[in-house]
């Protein structure tokens, strides 16, 4: 045999070897990729995340300082001034001030409290109650520099809204015992005042960057926040500080720029909203980079060679294997890769052969369902059913009587039970907690219900399926089926006929309706439910009913329903007549609310959430507990109908929020149901100023923000905060401010 014929001869070794040697070059040349990109460029990747991330990290902080200057705004926005015309404090104006910081407080989380206090008087208003501004910053909020001294200093001078380093305060809560507490200070700024109030804010440090979630830098690297004047506010490393490096930094038109240092890399970004400088500092290279890569180099090397030897070696272990399993499937002396034909048959029979060997195991199952609903739908049976059942009669009746066993399940309303548990899963266990009283055939008969017949060879035995059903039904409330609304039925003992499963199966529905409203175990024994013919309707209680609901009378109205349904609960009724008590009551509670089509819309959808729930209820609470809710709802709507929008804080916060749009007189007073005079002497009694001024004081406070802190033209300005063109606008701030909005702008720059 020349050389030639036995390497045709020996081609299937061949393929194998080269099989084999084609996956060892594909890992080679993946690695080699994989080795390339995560040591080259790994870094990169991972500094191009953590500016992500900082960039979103100074985002969060953007949004806080904004939240904190806008609740500024809103606490110079009330109107309350503590010196009466006799230049005496108004103590309860105080007491009103500081119920309203308590509420504006409340609307931010890291808000630890808000300090109001003015020129010339020692009292200082907070939101957690008044006090002498001395003692305030001496026992309750003390700190070795920041001295009540000098917060007063502060506030005397000229400065902007300035935000405080985060430092260590003794706080105290009872004027006794002291804890330490990081608090941040944002004092507003006085250049341009808004009222004869100073503010200060103090902000919960952990709170603050608890939410801002600093911890999602990369490792090693640090974060310095310095404000628009370059104090530092904020540092996540001690030893670091800014130093002469912000003076060879030139921030690019995005404000962001990038400075290295030996092994460190500085990154500065400017913030839009208020010019703060945030530089982040990161490790410039990862150490040991060339002994790691000479270290891969030397692993993909060894892989080669043991690799080569490995498929040399396993080829020839399988070639004569092979051989012999295309022998046994009649390959003979198939040369080439016939046999991967051969193999890729095989493996597809095994597929088919499994496949219909569970198509046949549900077409089966199937079948005993079907035929068991059959058994179920009270319609006399014909010949083929009868037919069909006899392969199956063992089955289903394997012993001389049976009970049949019902069980209901409601999921939670926040969820389905199918989503953790399925309905083969709770089939199987059922029938399992059954098994030990008899033989089950069990199966899911829709809308949640589960229906099981149990064969019970003696009289006795019913009573082992009751003890059965009682022990899951407690295991399974508490376990698999917790949160679940479970009821379970067992019918008497029958007969083994097919006749009878329509007779018990009926019995399994009118025990669902006749139950008693007062049974609490899951389980109900058809043989001992009572059945009660009376049930009683107080017409005048329910006439008596409605006409408190309707005056809003909530709680009075909730103690006459208790009363109707307590004498009803004494009378031991069932379940279907407590519903049919309760849709009485609902229907003469809305008949006078059918006043127009959109009172007519929300009946019907009110009417049918509500029957909805009477549907799933399976208890007397849950009954009692939807009409309660029609009552409570009713009488709401009662007050809400007369209750008047006419009060200072609401019309407070409607400026504040519709500020930019056209709030004309006669648009705020139809708003509130009133007439535009009764409007205009209300709100100038009530806020000391005319609607007019306080508008525009509202609207020129927020044109100043946005002159500081934005590129706005002079009349995109005036268009966002309400004025219908830039003349109106600027004739309108010089009035107030003595200064054009331009020049404004060149001085707050300056």
């Amino acid at each position: 045999m020349t050389p030639f014929n036995r390497l045709m001869a020996s081609r299937g070794l061949l393929q194998i070897f080269f099989a084999l040697l084609l996956v060892i070059t594909i890992m080679f040349i993946s690695n080699y990729i994989v080795y390339k990109n995560s040591i080259s460029g790994i870094y990169e990747k991972i500094t191009q995340n953590n500016s992500l991330v900082v960039q979103n990290i100074i985002q969060s902080f953007d949004s806080s300082f904004a939240a904190v200057n806008n609740l500024i705004f809103s606490v110079h926005g009330l109107p309350y001034d503590l010196e009466s015309e006799s230049k005496t404090l108004d103590m309860a104006k105080a007491f009103t001030l500081q119920e309203h910081l308590a509420r504006l407080a409340s609307s931010l989380d890291y808000v630890e409290d808000i300090i109001v206090f003015y020129d010339g008087l020692d009292l200082a208003v907070t939101s957690k109650g008044t006090s002498d501004f001395q003692v305030l910053f001496d026992k309750k909020y003390k700190h070795d520099t920041y001295t009540p001294k000098y917060w007063q200093m502060f506030a005397a001078s000229k400065h902007a809204l300035t935000f405080f380093p985060i430092s260590d305060y003794a706080v105290s809560t009872d004027g006794l015992t002291r804890r330490t507490q990081q608090l941040m200070v944002a004092m507003d700024g006085n250049k341009v005042r808004l009222s004869n109030k100073n503010v200060m804010v103090l902000l919960n440090a952990e709170k603050l960057l608890k939410q801002i979630d600093l911890k999602a830098m990369i490792p090693g690297a640090s974060l310095l926040v310095l404000d628009a004047s370059r104090n530092v506010v904020l540092s996540t490393d001690l030893a670091q500080e800014p130093g002469d490096i912000l003076n060879e930094v030139y921030f690019s038109p995005e404000k962001e720029a990038t400075l290295t240092r030996n092994d460190v890399e500085y990154h500065f970004y400017k913030s839009e909203y208020n010019d703060f400088i945030y530089i982040n500092k990161v490790p410039f290279k990862f150490q040991n980079i060339d002994s790691v890569g000479n270290a891969n180099h030397m692993i993909m090397i060894s892989a080669i060679i043991s690799a080569v030897l490995l498929s040399a070696f396993l080829s020839v272990y399988l070639y004569r294997p092979v051989k012999d399993i295309l022998k046994l499937f009649g390959g003979g002396q198939v040369k080439g890769n016939d046999f991967r034909k051969i193999y890729s048959g095989i493996v597809k029979v095994q597929a088919e052969n499994e496949a219909l060997k569970e198509q046949i195991r549900f077409s089966d199952q199937e079948l005993r369902r079907s035929l068991f609903l059959q058994m179920l739908d009270g319609y006399a049976h014909t010949r083929e059913l009868e037919l069909q059942l006899q392969p199956y009669y063992e089955f289903f009746f394997p012993e001389r009587q049976f009970v049949m066993v019902a069980l209901q399940i409601r999921p939670p309303s926040e969820g389905n039970v199918q989503q953790g548990l399925p309905i083969h899963e709770i089939t199987s266990r059922f029938a399992d907690a059954l098994g030990g009283a008899g033989p089950v055939a069990a199966f899911y008969t829709g809308s949640m219900q589960f229906t099981a017949l149990v064969g019970v060879a003696l009289p006795s035995g019913r009573k082992a399926v009751l003890g059965a059903l009682e022990g899951w039904a407690k295991y399974a409330s508490q376990e698999e089926l917790q949160g679940c609304g479970l009821w379970v039925g067992l019918t008497r003992l029958y007969d083994s006929k097919v006749t009878n499963c329509q007779e018990a199966y009926q019995d399994l529905k009118n025990g669902r309706v006749y139950r008693n409203i007062d049974a609490m175990e899951a389980v109900m024994d058809l043989e001992t439910s009572p059945y009660v013919p009376t049930m009683h309707v107080p017409f005048e209680s329910l006439e008596k009913l409605s006409n408190t609901v309707l005056s809003g009378k909530t709680e009075e109205a909730i103690q006459l329903l208790d009363h109707i349904f307590e004498e009803n609960t004494a009378l031991g009724i069932h379940h279907h007549q407590l519903a049919h008590l309760a849709k009485s009551v609902f229907y003469y509670l809305m008949k006078p609310n059918e006043s127009s089509a959109a009172d007519s819309k929300e009946s019907l959808q009110l009417e049918m959430a509500f029957c909805r729930k009477l549907d799933h209820a399976s208890s007397r609470a849950e009954v009692i507990e939807a009409i309660q809710d029609i009552v409570r709802f009713i009488g709401s709507k009662r007050l809400l109908e007369g209750k008047s929008k006419l009060n200072p804080e609401f019309i407070n916060q409607y400026i504040e929020l519709h500020y930019m749009e056209n709030l004309y007189l006669d648009h705020m007073a139809e708003l509130l149901n009133t007439s535009p005079k009764y409007f205009s002497n209300y709100f100038k009694k009530t806020f000391g100023v005319g609607y007019v001024e306080y508008l525009n004081k509202v609207r020129l406070s927020h044109a100043r923000e946005f002159l500081r802190h934005t590129e706005l033209s002079v009349a995109e300005i005036g268009e966002k905060t309400g004025y219908l063109n830039a003349s109106t606008f600027t004739t309108t701030f010089k009035k107030y401010y003595g200064i054009s909005p331009s020049e404004f702008r060149k001085m707050a720059a300056g």
